[in-house]
């Protein structure tokens, strides 16, 4: 790996590390239950299977 790439990751790992997890529990998340409506889950699910599901191998 290129010494600037390797900067980056370098960089990247300690931003991680500053970085704070704040958990969400599953009661936090309730009133936002059926917010979606269906015909959208259908679309995002759609839109997953067709495009997130792909590898790009010349993307770097």
């Amino acid at each position: 790996m290129p010494q600037h790439l390797q900067y980056q990751v370098l960089e990247f790992a300690r931003k991680l590390l500053k970085t704070q997890v704040r958990d969400i529990s599953g009661t936090q998340l309730l009133p936002f239950a059926g917010s979606i409506s269906p015909e959208d889950l259908q679309i995002i699910g759609e839109t997953i299977k067709q495009d997130c599901e792909q590898i790009d191998i010349n993307e770097w």
